[in-house]
């Protein structure tokens, strides 16, 4: 196997291995059209490739999502990203591990290895520049002087668009042995758990809070991909940029506890969900985060409307019941 080349990122944490980036993510849905305009109205740069699509943000030609068509929504693949020097040692850890490596899926070209994880998750493990972001990105909370109107006209305040792609939520059967798996496979280290129900994780290298976070359900499943955000301003202006095209079902506005960052998240057509996401914790490459353990009620939210009653449901298991 031949890997390519990567960019070392100017953030590494000396003498210890893990990923340090979640790259990118595949998923399947019933119609492209319909996956089309929703991630176009989020504020994607939605682009047609071979038979399917990528999202991008505007402004970058790095590739966050892939999506096919197919006859339900699924989850495909996870794709994370090593330095360069890393990746032989993170397959021979992940072999020691008892862990299988198997071939690329039919007709994807990749340098990098793939297994999957104990619940039947495809993963990818591959030499990529870091999109994990090397310190806290910046957050607008600004205000105006006395004498200047600081809203624009709302038909003036033009469409909002995501920075980057922050992390993803899976649904899983098992919140400890997901830890378990990904702590010793690829080096992702627990932020803060709410017992067995959920729990958050980041990266080594620097990284937000979560990259990568797990929700208890009876089978595997995407429950929400989150976009980074400049601000709250740009949070509330991307819930009304959906709810004008007839996205009104979500969650928010609101503010997480665990992760603490902003929110509204716009439920999809298939029952998951894309967040717009703000000001989220950042653990730096020297940092050492406490993990916490907190009680249901003091898990989820700080302040914002009551939580949908199905925001938790897999759908994704439904479907491929």
């Amino acid at each position: 196997m031949t890997a390519i080349t990567g960019k070392i990122a100017p953030t590494k944490r000396p003498g210890e291995l893990g990923i340090h980036s979640m790259d990118t993510f595949t998923m399947t849905v019933p119609n492209l059209t319909v996956a089309d305009d929703f991630y176009r109205t989020f504020g994607l740069d939605v682009r047609e490739e071979g038979d399917g699509l990528g999202l991008y943000t505007f402004g970058s030609d790095h590739r966050w999502m892939s999506i096919a068509e197919a006859g339900s929504k699924k989850l495909n693949h996870l794709s994370f990203a090593v330095f360069e020097e890393d990746f032989d040692p993170m397959r021979r850890r992940i072999e020691a591990q008892g862990v299988r490596l198997l071939d690329a899926p039919r007709g994807v070209v990749s340098n990098g290895f793939w297994f999957l994880d104990p619940f039947g998750v495809l993963i990818e493990v591959k030499i990529a520049e870091k999109t994990s972001p090397n310190e806290k990105t910046p957050f607008s909370l600004g205000s105006t002087p006395g004498g200047v109107a600081a809203a624009p006209q709302r038909s003036k305040a033009g469409i909002v668009r995501p920075r980057r792609l922050a992390h993803v939520l899976l649904f899983t059967p098992d919140v400890p042995k997901a830890i378990t798996f990904y702590s010793r496979t690829l080096g992702l280290r627990l932020s803060d758990r709410s017992g067995d129900g959920i729990c958050f994780m980041h990266g080594i290298h620097g990284s937000d809070h979560h990259l990568v976070a797990f929700a208890k359900s009876s089978a595997p499943g995407l429950h929400h991909c989150s976009w980074d955000m400049g601000g709250i301003n740009e949070i509330g202006k991307g819930a009304m940029q959906m709810a004008d095209k007839g996205y009104t079902r979500g969650w928010g506005m609101g503010r997480h506890v665990l992760g603490s960052n902003y929110f509204h998240y716009v439920r999809d057509p298939w029952g998951s969900y894309s967040e717009y996401s703000a000001d989220i914790d950042y653990i730096p490459v020297d940092h050492d985060w406490e993990a916490g353990d907190y009680p249901p009620e003091d898990s989820i939210y700080l302040w914002g409307p009551e939580m949908p009653g199905d925001f938790v449901h897999n759908y994704e298991a439904d479907d491929n019941a």
